[in-house]
């Protein structure tokens, strides 16, 4: 693990490049787009931190493969970067989830990539996904609609999100409703760990989206933002379903969130309680949980339900509920949903 470790810093510093200036702190922007994209991938002023960095145009996104067999402690697979990196998933903990079907472990190549190479093999997704262990299989169906349907995108361009509308445009329903089952099958995980901090490490883009500790080993103030970062930045890369994220939120900010979030601060916002529930664990087939997952994704969701780049069925009634919170309590909601258990 050490000599991958080290692989990857000097890959991030010699094809990857990003300079320290275009990371700093909080009122950081998502950098312009320089190609045309549909209006609802326009927003170019959003605060950055909930969408996972893009390495500069024309360096390379994943490290070459070698041919070397990786290995997990505790698992008995042995897998190279290709199949890592490939169309299907790797699985290096069968015993540890039901069975997976065939839609969320191997995929149907030239239609669609395994279910389970992006959201890992249980659900519990990255940074840059979605957390789909434990989601109603209805809601969950009607997110595969709206995208289908192109009333689904996001807010900024590059995101997860658009490489999944023609996933859900070439998914069988078939192969649609045993992937949905299956990871509504998936009990809940502590797979975010919630830190509240006043510096952070600076960070840059690392391969699959996901952001990386700068090698310079640098702080800096986290500003008005949340950082979320894998555990190990290695396992992850690695596909692994054991290795959650550790996320810095500004001090201060999930006692500020526990009050939108269950009391809509005065007319701010409306209580997130009310339709998601006391225990924010959701409610019923068509309300999604909210507890314990990503602060990246929900910091996204908002952020598309803001500005309409959600706009399927339902959506229309979280428009009220964003339609006054300021960038400063969208950090803190994300960060006090983050920090409870699913």
């Amino acid at each position: 693990m050490a000599n991958r470790l080290f692989t990857f810093s000097a890959f991030a510093v010699l094809t990857i490049g990003v300079s320290a200036a275009a990371f700093q702190a909080g009122s950081q922007r998502t950098p312009r787009v320089s190609y045309e994209a549909p209006p609802e991938l326009q927003h170019t002023d959003l605060p950055q931190w909930p969408y996972t960095p893009t390495p500069p145009k024309g360096t390379a996104v994943v490290p070459p493969d070698d041919g070397e067999a990786h290995h997990l402690p505790g698992s008995t697979k042995a897998f190279t970067t290709k199949e890592i990196d490939g169309v299907s998933a790797v699985d290096w903990f069968p015993d540890l989830h039901p069975k997976a079907p065939t839609s969320v472990i191997d995929g149907k190549p030239g239609v669609y990539r395994a279910c389970g190479t992006c959201h890992l093999i249980n659900g519990y997704g990255k940074s840059d996904t979605e957390n789909l262990n434990g989601m109603p299989v209805a809601y969950m169906q009607q997110q595969l609609e709206d995208m289908k349907g192109d009333l689904r995108h996001a807010s900024v361009v590059n995101m997860g999100v658009i490489t999944m509308i023609p996933v859900a445009k070439a998914l069988p329903a078939d192969d649609a409703k045993e992937a949905l089952e299956y990871f509504h099958s998936i009990g809940p995980a502590k797979w975010v760990r919630v830190v509240e901090t006043d510096t952070v490490p600076k960070t840059m883009p690392g391969p699959h989206r996901l952001t990386a500790v700068d090698p310079s080993g640098a702080k800096e103030p986290i500003g008005n933002r949340i950082i979320e970062l894998p555990e190990s930045f290695d396992r992850t890369m690695l596909r692994d379903p054991t290795s959650g994220f550790v996320a810095y939120v500004p001090v201060g900010s999930i006692k500020k969130g526990e009050v939108l979030v269950k009391t809509g601060a005065g007319g701010r916002t409306m209580a997130c309680v009310a339709c998601h529930g006391a225990d924010l664990h959701g409610g019923g087939d068509t309300i999604p949980p909210l507890a314990g997952r990503s602060p990246s994704a929900t910091g996204r969701q908002l952020y598309d339900f803001k500005t309409g780049a959600r706009h399927g069925k339902n959506s229309g009634m979280m428009q009220p509920v964003v339609a006054k919170l300021t960038d400063e309590d969208i950090v803190d909601i994300s960060a006090y949903l983050a920090s409870l258990a699913q």
